[in-house]
């Protein structure tokens, strides 16, 4: 699971094996997860996070989304 970028509490990664799906990013913080589909950035599915919270965490990966897409493509395009 590459981590591309840790903002305070929340790490955001992609599994290894998750080459054959559209780029992406997970999100985790303790027990929460959700999903952001990266081109364009959309919440795909949210586990645990609050309407506020899940809101914040969209606006850390708009402002990240070029280094999370350059992070996917130099894993998976090497």
């Amino acid at each position: 699971m590459p981590t591309c970028l840790r903002v305070g509490a929340y790490r955001l990664y992609f599994y290894s094996n998750d080459e054959l799906e559209p780029p992406h990013i997970h999100v985790e913080r303790e027990a929460h997860r959700a999903k952001f589909w990266l081109e364009p950035v959309r919440l795909e599915w949210n586990r645990g996070f609050s309407r506020h919270e899940i809101g914040q965490v969209r606006k850390i990966v708009d402002e990240n989304r070029d280094r999370l897409i350059r992070c996917w493509n130099g894993f998976f395009n090497g």
